[in-house]
């Protein structure tokens, strides 16, 4: 079962916000910054069109005959038109009155010194206006006299510019905006993809596969990697003491029940009482039970401990067999029982011999012990269907109704297992084995219906 994993947010997830928020930020700035840019500009390129324009009225006043005359340029009106539509209004003053333009338009302020313009805004005529107001000096009659030149101009076209400018702003902003949201999308994405690669490398990895990860990664992924190979390391090396732990476990336990077993049959010929003799005999069944459950709990354990690094190597099935049979017909002849070998030439697969031989040697041996006296089974390797395959026959009454499915589950055993000894593990051990090699355990009633045919089937190297 795998346990749950504590998820505490996701990486892309903040990384996409913090790069999407900064992109508004950004695109906030921009747009404020390039408004009053703008409105910075247009504002100085009026109000210098607006003074070239009074600039120009001013320098048109002249002296003729004693008295003060303004001859207004047309160019000096048209400038300002060519600007927008706006309204111009125009005065020219002197300390004795208005010389021309709009009376009723109010003076500017007083310039500190000829030359130096004033702008100010105000209204008039119930509408907003920009002036800019010059003066200079002129002799009239031999004594000075200050002439003040006023240009005022309604602000609707500068607004309707300023908005469109907002508008231009604006849009500029929200380009941005929306092209840094791309870059931060696809920013987020490449982050990842390293750690995506490492996690999909690793899933894909079988549940027995312990190789360091050798994958590129990047400088600040190292430390995670590193650490996973160190603990991929200890496990390894924890795996190998647990097999080395359970072989020798397993030449502990057999040996001495071998011991005990052989020393309660010599007693068992020398006791001469009935009532002695059979619990000699009870005592020789329980040392076999045992001996059967830990010898194969044993094998249990090295299987699926083994499983977990293959020794691949090419094997022959037939070889691999023939050996088996051999040397399990002193065991057969006991119960008075013929093995037949037949051998279909080299039948080869890849695979780790150790365990396919003790995957064969279950399943024998449970045909051998199912099986009743004056009988025989059959050992044959072949090819079938691509694949390699050892097929192994008995007359032991086969399977009846049983669901064979759930004979390969620990500890189950069939309904005519009742007065043998066994643990309910050799079918285990055969299923566990075929899965490692990714091959396939067959259980079914033999074609005679006499008894079962149990089949082991490998890929072909």
């Amino acid at each position: 079962m795998t346990a749950a994993v504590n998820v505490s947010g996701s990486i892309r997830r903040r990384l996409l916000l913090q790069l999407v928020g900064s992109a508004a930020l950004l695109a906030a700035l921009l747009f404020f910054a390039v408004l009053g840019f703008v409105r910075t500009v247009a504002e100085e390129s009026h109000d210098r069109i607006l003074l070239a324009s009074a600039a120009s009225i001013l320098e048109s006043v002249s002296v003729q005959s004693g008295e003060l005359t303004a001859d207004i340029p047309y160019a000096a009106l048209s400038m300002l038109g060519n600007v927008s539509d706006d309204r111009v209004f125009y005065r020219v003053a002197s300390p004795d009155g208005v010389i021309t333009g709009y009376p009723d338009l109010a003076a500017g302020a007083e310039p500190a010194r000829p030359g130096q313009p004033v702008f100010e805004t105000g209204s008039y005529r119930d509408e907003s206006i920009r002036t800019v107001t010059l003066s200079r000096r002129l002799s009239v009659r031999g004594a000075p006299v200050a002439v003040q030149v006023s240009v005022a101009q309604t602000r609707s076209g500068q607004e309707a510019q300023l908005r469109q400018l907002f508008r231009s702003a604006l849009y500029l902003g929200l380009g941005f905006f929306v092209l840094a949201t791309g870059l931060a999308v696809w920013s987020a994405q490449s982050s990842i993809t390293p750690l995506r690669s490492l996690t999909e490398a690793i899933s894909r990895r079988g549940p027995k596969d312990l190789r360091p990860v050798t994958r590129p990664v990047p400088a600040e992924m190292s430390p995670l990697v590193s650490s996973l190979n160190s603990f991929i390391s200890r496990l390894q090396a924890s795996l190998a003491r647990s097999e080395d732990f359970i072989a020798e476990a397993a030449h502990r336990v057999r040996t001495p029940l071998a011991t005990v077993r052989t020393q309660a049959e010599v007693t068992l010929m020398r006791v001469d009482k009935e009532i002695n003799r059979a619990s000699l005999r009870e005592m020789i069944r329980a040392i076999d039970e045992s001996s059967r459950a830990a010898g194969q709990l044993l094998d249990h354990a090295m299987v699926s401990f083994r499983t977990d690094s293959l020794e691949r190597q090419e094997v022959d099935l037939t070889e691999l067999a023939r050996d088996l049979a051999e040397r399990l017909q002193p065991v057969a002849e006991l119960k008075d029982i013929t093995l037949h070998f037949h051998g279909g030439g080299q039948v080869r697969t890849l695979g780790d011999a150790i365990l396919l031989q003790n995957a064969v040697r279950n399943i024998l041996d449970n045909a051998i012990k199912y099986s009743g006296h004056d009988s025989a089974v059959w050992v044959r390797t072949l090819c079938a269907g691509g694949r390699a395959c050892i097929a192994v026959e008995d007359r032991a009454g086969g399977f009846g109704g049983e669901d064979t499915e759930a004979l390969t589950r620990r500890f189950v055993r069939g309904a005519n297992a009742r007065d043998t000894i066994g643990s309910g593990l050799g079918l285990t051990i055969a299923r566990e084995v075929a899965e490692a090699h990714g091959g396939t355990l067959n259980i079914e009633n033999s074609q005679t219906g006499a008894g079962a045919c149990v089949t082991l089937c490998f890929p072909l190297p």
